[in-house]
């Protein structure tokens, strides 16, 4: 799907906009910390920074040398170390003016350490502390939110963790131009204590969007779109979608295959297999690789048989390149006609890239018995079997995988956990060891089953004649009499939560005490009345869409899924976008796989302490070196004589003397106030000197003493350095 409407191009323009209504022309540094280097990173590339009059770009914790003859653009994360450090360069005077640019609001501490007397020429907010990871898919890359809002013993976090939610969510509002209406999930009948989670969640979101609606007159921007819709859920709504087995092709991929997913999606592959040119690379799953962004919500039945079809499509055009002999119609033999095509390296990389991704996921599909254990698991989730019936010995069938040793450990586990989860009266703790045995599984794996119950499931009873109130009825539910039955698709009958909420919300049918609002409409027939005109725009035929501007008038729907989100839902997303002529947007704290879950639902019995959460951890400071005092200069040097020994030439100490002058500057006076005469430089020098001016528009880059991002003597003059990875709670590397 591609409307044109995408929130990673959206902030990106953001970012370049506010750099080029800084430096209207006119070349300046641009300071960035950690935080603000990955967000600029995650949508935009280098060269868009610096074809922009940026002459480089530093980092505000590293080692720079003093530019004070240049201004500089900051655009910084609203932390305290990082105000530090900023105070640090106005105390060094650094640069000659600060234009100062936040991701996030000020708070009244931190805004009141600056003061007149810094050489502050500009001063905005920005709303960016968000990481767009597809055209309609937001993170905020923080796993840690799921063990804060579910662990027990992190209750005193919640307060502070969903006040920096609740900006985060309407900072990606704001940037939509959305001014929505806020829904939330208030569960029935609920069992546990987070159950109030996504209300307190709502409440604090509709706070920070009244208040910066207060603060900006402008907002929201008139538009003939249909007010937008934000609804609150967590991951309490639907326990089942992150332990299914999934088969449309990115969620089977990140399932089953050893994908990295830190800053950015990586899959290893060895490229130009079988040639002298064979190496090992990680290829990277990103919105400019069009094939995957073409195929990752296809089944993967579909997605093999779209890639085969294109390659063919590709050997009818070019004849020249294949064999007469060769079969065209097995992963195996494209994979290998792949690789004599030297001379289309981009897309032979991308069609090997996916080739292989579908031909292991596929291998491991067969190995592990996936097709018996998925229909079982389909039949649990539904509560009906493959012909739309309810479901008769599921029990025996469960066993009966559990006994087969081709089924891995993980998914018998899982197996496990979807059986409880859709036996609405729970099992004693006894079965439930004797199936965690059976499947020979640790006694410890019990704890998955125990914490399920702190996001709102009840797989435990305390003894068989236990009487236990009714289950709640099902939140969404399906009449099997309007069901399809498609055998191709048997094994994906199960829809998550998700979907089946965002189309009742597009046809008005939403259950307003299942999920109300922050603040009821004046007319509740409104929700009503947009369905219709929506299904009657839906239902027009594409030639009567061909040359009308869809994208404006698309009411814009933002989902937040508290907890992590799962692939099948961002999928869901999409296709409700398709289906509906919306434009959906999933958001959420970090993605889940069904591995990825299961490791942080256990997490939820295990000691705080050793969740090494960032609250709990010492608090970042500003770098020492930012606060050193600049060498004395040396003493004068004698009239005549030769050099003292450690006297380099022209009298100055070896590796000392003067800081060297910024892009395109000379020496500046004592203190930094502003441009001198400068000495006649020893004769060595002259080579390193420059006649560019700052201040010279449109011209060629003024020449720096340090590279785009400035790491000193590193030898990466001109490149942003690699970051270092990362260990999140898990003590894995992202």
């Amino acid at each position: 799907m591609d409307h044109g409407l995408s929130i990673v191009k959206e902030q990106k323009n953001i970012i370049i906009d506010t750099i080029k209504n800084i430096t209207r022309g006119d070349w300046k540094v641009l300071v960035v910390d950690e935080t603000t280097k990955k967000i600029i990173d995650n949508v935009a590339r280098e060269d868009d920074i610096l074809n922009n009059n940026i002459a480089n770009i530093e980092r505000i914790e590293d080692k720079r040398e003093p530019n004070p003859t240049m201004d500089a653009i900051y655009l910084l994360s609203p932390q305290p170390h990082i105000v530090d450090c900023l105070l640090a360069d106005f105390d060094r005077r650094r640069y000659r003016k600060a234009f100062l640019v936040w991701t996030g609001a000020l708070g009244p501490e931190l805004k009141n350490r600056l003061s007149p007397q810094h050489p502050i020429a500009g001063f905005e907010i920005l709303l960016l502390d968000y990481y767009p990871r597809e055209s309609h898919l937001i993170t905020f890359r923080d796993p840690w939110s799921f063990p804060v809002l579910y662990h027990p013993a992190c209750n005193d976090l919640v307060r502070t963790h969903m006040q920096s939610l609740a900006e985060k969510i309407a900072a990606v509002c704001i940037t939509l131009g959305e001014f929505p209406k806020v829904r939330f999930y208030q569960p029935r009948s609920p069992t546990h204590e987070a159950s109030v989670l996504s209300w307190h969640l709502a409440r604090f979101v509709q706070q920070e969007l009244d208040d910066y609606k207060q603060w900006n007159p402008n907002f929201p921007p008139p538009t003939s779109r249909p007010q937008g819709v934000l609804v609150i859920t967590d991951r309490s709504m639907d326990l089942m979608a992150p332990l299914l087995h999934e088969f449309t092709y990115q969620a089977m991929a990140h399932d089953l295959l050893p994908i990295k997913d830190g800053e950015k999606t990586t899959f290893g592959m060895i490229i130009n297999e079988g040639t002298p040119m064979a190496e090992e690379k990680e290829m990277e799953l990103a919105e400019k690789d069009k094939v995957w962004v073409e195929n990752r919500h296809r089944h993967m039945k579909d997605t093999i048989e779209k890639l085969m079809g294109d390659f063919q499509k590709f050997i009818d055009q070019n004849p020249n390149f294949t064999d007469e002999n060769k079969n065209t119609t097995s992963l195996n033999a494209i994979k290998d006609m792949l690789a004599g095509l030297p001379q289309f390296q981009e897309m032979k990389e991308a069609y090997s890239l996916h080739l292989s991704m579908a031909q292991e996921s596929m291998n491991l599909f067969q190995r592990h018995k996936l097709p018996d254990i998925a229909s079982i698991e389909q039949t649990l989730a539904t509560g009906l079997d493959e012909d739309l019936k309810k479901p008769k010995n599921v029990l025996d069938q469960v066993v009966r995988l559990l006994d087969d040793e081709a089924v891995t450990p993980s998914d018998r586990l899982r197996l496990i956990l979807i059986y409880l989860l859709y036996r609405p009266d729970g099992v004693i703790m006894e079965d439930i060891k004797r199936l965690l045995a059976h499947a020979s599984l640790p006694t410890t794996d019990g704890e998955i089953v125990t914490n399920l119950e702190l996001l709102g499931a009840q797989p435990t009873r305390r003894a068989l004649k236990d009487a236990r109130p009714p289950p709640p009825p099902p939140l969404f539910p399906k009449n099997p009499k309007n069901a399809i039955q498609n055998e191709e698709y048997a094994l994906s009958r199960f829809e998550p939560a998700v979907k089946q909420m965002l189309e009742a919300l597009c046809t008005g049918t939403l259950d307003p005490t299942v999920f109300p609002y922050t603040n009821p409409p004046l007319d509740p027939s409104e929700e009503a009345n947009l369905a219709a005109q929506s299904s009657l725009r839906a239902a027009a035929p594409r030639w009567a869409q061909a040359n009308r501007r869809q994208v404006e008038n698309r009411q814009r729907i933002i989902v937040f899924m508290a907890g992590g989100a799962t692939y099948s839902e961002a999928r869901s997303c999409y296709d409700v976008s398709e289906k509906q002529s919306r434009d959906v947007f999933l958001v959420t704290s970090h993605m889940l796989t069904p591995q990825f879950f299961l490791r942080q639902v256990g997490d939820l019995s295990v000691d705080r302490r050793r969740l090494d959460l960032p609250m709990d951890r010492p608090k970042p400071r500003a770098p020492a070196h930012l606060f050193e005092r600049p060498a004395a200069p040396p003493p004068p040097m004698p009239a005549a004589g030769p050099a003292a020994p450690g006297m380099g030439r022209g009298g100055r100490a070896a590796g000392a003397g003067i800081p060297t002058a910024g892009p395109g500057k000379g020496a500046v006076g004592v203190g930094g106030g502003g441009a001198v005469a400068p000495r006649p430089p020893p004769t060595q020098g002259l080579a390193a000197m420059t006649l560019n001016s700052s201040s010279s528009s449109g011209g060629q880059r003024p020449t720096s003493s340090q590279g785009s991002m400035n790491n000193a003597g590193d030898g990466s003059e001109g490149k942003l350095p690699k970051e270092k990875k990362k260990r999140n709670i898990f003590g894995l590397k992202k």
